[in-house]
């Protein structure tokens, strides 16, 4: 069954963190080859522009990305946040293998909006790559960064770089995990099953907004785009890759109606 999880990056902004989701994919992986996983990494991205004085700025949620930003971009996602997570699961006993979307066009982006730079919408994903490390026996993990024929490299939101790299792959199965328990209704409480037309009246009311807004739709174009089940889920409750590959009802899956 092929498996696509997505790491958001404050999972990955502690050792401590890092080291136990690596445990957790190293299970997964051992029980199913076929899974590939895809991270994120906004916040360290952030931090590490403040250190060197260059201030975010955002345009709709999307961090507007200039030469200096998309330099930044490379270091952090395909550099450090990749890497170390690569690290933290080749110390966890699984043959992993850090890449981009730039690699073997894994996935493909046109830019999204001149005003927001550098920033891409992935357009196509070719999964031989992924197909064949898995095919192998390694775990391929994926930076939220894409290119096009022509030589040009965007940074793309983790979440939509998971939904092509899912639906390229075929994915079963597409695990959000993040740093909330799962989607909310306006009552607050956690909404186990969510159908796209809940999840876009949800949207429509106000009741999901900002980073979760993104995530209904990114959910939702997963779904359109053939994967099986999407779900998003606390990264950080116990064993939570594992209870969901099992069936158990944690945070939010999502059904086309």
């Amino acid at each position: 069954m092929r498996v696509l999880v997505k790491l958001g990056g404050t999972l990955l902004d502690s050792e401590e963190s890092r080291t136990a989701i690596a445990g957790q994919l190293t299970r997964a992986f051992a029980a199913n080859r076929e899974t590939v996983v895809v991270h994120g990494g906004g916040k360290q991205m952030t931090r590490f522009l403040a250190e060197r004085n260059v201030e975010s700025q955002f345009v709709e949620g999307l961090r507007v990305t200039t030469p200096e930003v998309l330099d930044a971009v490379l270091k952090v996602f395909a550099g450090t946040v990749n890497h170390l997570l690569v690290a933290s699961l080749v110390r966890a006993g699984t043959m992993a293998v850090g890449l981009s979307g730039i690699d073997a066009c894994l996935a493909e982006a046109e830019q999204l909006r001149p005003e927001l730079g550098s920033v891409g919408r992935p357009v196509r994903s070719n999964p031989a790559v992924l197909e064949t490390l898995t095919a192998g026996g390694f775990l391929p993990v994926v930076a939220c960064v894409a290119g096009d024929r022509q030589g040009n490299i965007y940074n793309v939101n983790a979440d939509q770089m998971a939904v092509a790299c899912a639906s390229g792959y075929g994915a079963a199965k597409l695990l959000f995990l993040t740093d909330v328990d799962g989607v909310k209704g306006a009552d607050g409480a956690v909404i186990p099953r969510l159908t796209l037309a809940e999840s876009r009246q949800l949207i429509a009311d106000g009741v999901a907004t900002g980073g979760m807004q993104a995530k209904l739709n990114a959910a939702a174009d997963a779904l359109l785009g053939g994967v099986g089940e999407v779900v998003i889920a606390p990264g950080a409750a116990t064993d939570v890759i594992a209870r969901l590959l099992a069936g158990e009802a944690v945070g939010t899956r999502f059904v086309k109606g």
